[in-house]
């Protein structure tokens, strides 16, 4: 091999190594965002889900969205049409509640937190 194409392999093996470690720091800072707890329920094969009415943003309407529930206890002292705020991560293909706490009602035309 000459060594003009070892350095060429050099130069790829670390570019490679690089942007791998790069990818493994880059996690997204946690996101809180508001919504009103809308239901929860167990699907047959004992999956948690809970439903989350998003409060909306410029241009989107309300909208509903599910999560999966990993621990029941999250939501267990929470009741059905309570305001809350909650952060959420892409686990196994789907959306998953990762924290959730109960927060006063957003006022509407008022700022929140």
């Amino acid at each position: 091999m000459s060594s003009a194409f070892r350095r060429t392999i050099a130069v790829a093996m670390c570019a490679v190594v690089a942007s791998a470690a790069t990818a493994q720091t880059n996690d997204p800072a946690a996101v809180s965002t508001r919504a009103r707890l809308a239901s929860s329920f167990e699907e047959p094969g004992g999956k948690l889900y809970v439903r989350l009415k998003l409060l909306p943003r410029s241009k989107v309407p309300f909208t509903t969205q599910t999560f999966r529930l990993l621990d029941r206890s999250l939501t267990a002292d929470i009741p059905e049409g309570s305001w809350v705020r909650f952060t959420s991560k892409h686990l196994d293909g789907e959306n998953t509640l990762t924290s959730i706490r109960v927060v006063p009602e957003c006022k509407r035309f008022q700022p929140c937190d």
